[in-house]
């Protein structure tokens, strides 16, 4: 018997685009995987701490509240960020929401917490680890996962009614081609919300906390930089909150 979570792994998998689908698709983990046996790319220390099964181990209880703190979010708990990113995609009923870079998945399980009916949460990731754990402990009957490069969604134009990326986009090799993947798969009155790095105003400020960055591999946004993005998109209903080093922007697409 077909148990609903294996449902929802089905309804995920409708999603892709007939070309982007192997010949033998890969379930055998708990996801599809759409990259076989490439492994990720790992040029940077942050990058490779995405691709460790120990730091996915880890990764809610103890790495991510850690980044957390050091990024001055001011007491925002991650159940308050996921709540904020909830919130800000206006999640009910039988939505699809894409989570980018959603790694072991807790994001993407709260999501699909949300939805009813048809309503289906894809987690999307380059990293195994990140997936196995994912698959483990954060499927549910409206939350499935699938494997692949954010840098070319295996979506058709329109896909989603609502596409999320939390604290990723700072680690990603080309994180503006991700956001127009994005904002290709998003529907029409869907909208978009994303959690990023933010550099300070101040010059010395900002090019101390850019510097310390940029060796680990981390990189840093200005306050303008998404904002006008979204904006030469032609998205609307714009809006950004910044805390400590990180900024939270969202939008709608008309």
């Amino acid at each position: 018997m077909t148990s609903d979570i294996d449902t929802a792994l089905e309804r995920a998998i409708a999603l892709v685009r007939r070309s982007a689908m192997p010949e033998h698709p890969d379930t055998s983990r708990g996801y599809l995987d759409l990259l076989g046996g490439d492994d990720a790319p790992r040029p940077t220390v942050a990058q490779s701490a995405m691709n460790n099964r120990i730091v996915a181990a880890i990764y809610e209880r103890l790495w991510r509240p850690a980044g957390v703190a050091a990024m001055g979010f001011y007491g925002l708990s991650p159940a308050a960020e996921r709540q904020k990113a909830a919130d800000d995609l206006h999640l009910s009923g039988s939505q699809r929401v894409l989570d980018v870079a959603c790694g072991p998945g807790n994001f993407t399980s709260f999501f699909g917490s949300r939805l009813n009916g048809d309503g289906i949460a894809v987690g999307f990731d380059i990293s195994k680890p990140m997936l196995d754990m994912a698959a483990r402990e954060n499927r549910n009957a409206h939350a499935a996962y699938i494997r692949g490069d954010a840098r070319h969604l295996p979506f058709d134009d329109g896909t989603f009614h609502g596409v999320c990326c939390y604290a990723a986009l700072y680690l990603v090799p080309e994180p503006f081609t991700v956001v127009r993947e994005m904002l290709r798969v998003l529907a029409p009155g869907g909208r978009v919300t994303i959690m990023t790095s933010y550099t300070r105003e101040n010059l010395l400020v900002r090019e101390a906390i850019t510097m310390g960055a940029k060796s680990i591999g981390v990189r840093m946004f200005d306050r303008s930089t998404f904002p006008t993005m979204f904006a030469d998109a032609g998205l609307t209903d714009i809006h950004q909150q910044i805390h400590g080093i990180a900024q939270f922007v969202s939008a709608r697409k008309p």
